[in-house]
Parts: structure tokens; sequence; C-alpha cells
């Protein structure tokens, strides 16, 4: 088994993540590859028929069931990818984020509501922003992976009764686990419910579409912060990963950010399909879930799109960015919208037909002001 889990047989198992949906196909072809390999080390041959060796099914799998063997399997796959890989990777992303903006926290620029010119803001606390969007996926994916640490469905076997289980198995089977990963898996308080339905699945993958929707939102702020180089905000400089298109010389397009909204799309898609995976009457019927392999199957793309983009996005795009000061200082002054400051002194109205005359006169607000005293 050990063997197997290290992936040194991984070429003896062909069958297919659409398969039946309770995992069976391939819980079977895991009981049959240990079993051959453990008659192989009894010098019986690589086979499971031999006699007086080891059987598929009555040793291998024993009082096991795919039904909650497979969802199992499911969970620690999910638990281990978010902890391992999803978590280091956001965790980078946001403690960059928080670093440029300490750095930039003194640069003022325009700030922009409906995308239209609104009052001041810092280049610091815009990227305050988005390390907090970076600290809530960081968060809500962790709460995910607790939920799946403690909601175990081994020891359900075939309709969540238990048959034909030993009593103590289960609990057995995640003090193991614990021990051999680190997680704190714990036993179901209900298995009919964890193997009827996968709705702990449905909202853990919620939490993923969530990440992507907030490194959407990044990724698109600082695509257009730095659209031009004059003809845009300008605001910030992306690096030239890919200097050039295929026709206009000297063009740098955002490729990064763009990728990054590419994968947000294909997590978002996931997520429905993870959802109708979930549905009654589609994956969820009676006492057992049977659409489990294409949930787990879109759940580990969506973890590994995340955290290999978060990656991308730091090294490729935040360790190069720049942040055009000029620009900021040029579009500041040219707004309108300074002119809110000065409301308290003077009222609303007044303040709209001064930015109005400033607008008609193409005057910066701060001259119009003094000229006026």
């Amino acid at each position: 088994a050990d063997e197997v889990a290290e992936g040194k047989h991984d070429a003896h198992f062909p069958v297919d993540v659409y398969q039946t949906g309770s995992g069976t196909s391939t819980n079977m072809n895991a009981n049959e590859v240990i079993a051959a390999v453990a008659n192989d080390k009894l010098g019986l041959g690589a086979t499971t028929k031999a006699d007086g060796g080891v059987h598929p099914n009555d040793h291998v799998n024993m009082g096991q069931s795919s039904n909650d063997t497979f969802p199992t399997a499911m969970h620690i796959a999910a638990v281990i990818q978010i902890e391992s890989f999803l978590k280091p990777s956001l965790s980078q992303l946001h403690e960059k984020l928080e670093a440029v903006a300490e750095k930039w926290d003194d640069i003022i620029k325009v700030g922009r509501t409906h995308l239209m010119d609104a009052t001041p803001i810092r280049l610091g606390q815009v990227f305050t922003g988005f390390a907090g969007q970076a600290e809530l996926a960081i968060g809500s994916v962790l709460r995910a992976s607790l939920d799946l640490q403690q909601s175990m469905p081994i020891g359900g076997t075939a309709v969540g009764t238990g048959i034909n289980t030993h009593p103590q198995f289960a609990k057995g089977v995640c003090k193991s686990l614990e021990a051999r990963t680190g997680y704190m898996f714990r036993v179901s308080d209900n298995h009919v419910s964890c193997q009827s339905a996968k709705t702990e699945f449905v909202a853990a993958h919620a939490t993923m579409k969530t990440a992507a929707v907030s490194l959407s939102k990044i990724a698109n702020d600082i695509r257009h912060l730095g659209s031009g180089p004059r003809c845009g905000s300008g605001e910030l400089n992306l690096p030239a990963i890919q200097p050039g298109s295929s026709i206009m010389p000297g063009k740098v397009n955002p490729v990064i950010c763009e990728s990054v909204m590419q994968v947000a799309c294909r997590v978002v898609g996931n997520d429905a399909t993870v959802t109708m995976a979930g549905m009654g009457g589609v994956g969820s019927i009676f006492e057992l879930n049977v659409a489990m392999p294409v949930m787990i199957d879109a759940f580990l793309e969506s973890v590994d799109l995340l955290a290999n983009v978060s990656n991308v996005f730091v090294d490729k795009l935040l360790d190069g960015l720049e942040v055009n000061e000029e620009r900021c200082t040029e579009l500041l002054e040219a707004s309108l919208m300074t002119i809110t400051a000065l409301a308290p002194e003077v009222g609303y109205d007044k303040c709209a037909a001064l930015a109005k005359q400033a607008h008609k006169e193409g005057k910066a607000i701060k001259a119009l002001v003094g000229e006026l005293t």
C-alpha cells in the first residue's frame, strides 16, 4: 500500500475519472494492484488469483466499501493539497501585497468609483485592500480544510450504517492518518449524511471560488492601473513578461493579469461542476452521492490552478511592478473630486459649481480655489 501511495505503480491505474459515480472502479483498481504487489512479495507471482495468497476483496478491501473509502480519499487529498500547496501560495501573495502596500504608502493617487474620478487615496491603501482580499481567501480555504478533516466518511461502509466493519476501524484509520500526515482527521458524527450528500465538499469548493473572485479583483485593478503607457491610467508600470505583440512593435500586454483572470473563470466553472455533482437527483440520491470522481477531479484542479497562478502572480508581476509617481501626481492634480474636501467649509452646492467651473475652464481645482481665495 505504501508503494502504491508513493506512485510506484501508477502505470497500473488506467481507470478514467468518468466512471461509476461512487468511485468503485478506482477503489477496486487499488485493491487489485495492492493484492498483486503483495502476492509478488510473497513469491506467488504478480497476480490477484494466487492460491493461498492475498485476495483483493477479502483481504485488501476487507470490511470496507467504495462508498466510504473513496470519499475518505477525497477528503485526504483535498486537505493535503490545500494545506501544503494552496495555503503557502496564498500566504506568499498576501505577504507580498502587504510589503508593496508599505513601500508605496506615501504615494497619493486619484481614487475611482464607478470608473469615474473620486477622492484621493494612498497607493499603499489600495494595496492594503488587495492584501485584505488575499487574507480573506486564506482564512476561508483553511476553514474548508478543517471542515473536511472533521467529517471523515470512513466507517460508514455501504449506506452509512457501518455494516461489515469493526466498530473501532474508523477511529483507527483517522488516528493512523493523523500520525502520517499531521492533520487532525476525525470520524464524521453523521455517516448517513456525509455519504448520501457531499455538501461539505460543495461548501469547501465555494471557498476556491471566493479565492478566485478575490484574485480576479486584484489582477483586474492592477491591469487597469497599468493601462497605457500613454493613453491609459499609466499609474503602474507592469513588467514586460511578453514584450511586443504579433503585429504592434513595442506593445506590452498585461499577460500575467490576464492569466489570473482566466484561472478565475475556470475555477468558477469548476464550482458549477462541484455544485451540480452535489445536487439532489444528480449526484446526491438516497444513501449515496454518485458523482464523486468528477467532484474531486474539479476540486483538485481548482486548488492546483489557484496555487500555481498565485505563485506566478508574485514571481512574474508583483516582484517587478513599479509605480509611476509622476503620472499619479498628474492625474491627482487634474481630478475635480479633490473639491470634496472643501464641502464641509462652503457646502455641497458651492463645491459642485466650482467643480463644473474648473472643468469648463480647464483648470485644476487647487488653482481655481486659489484664484477665488
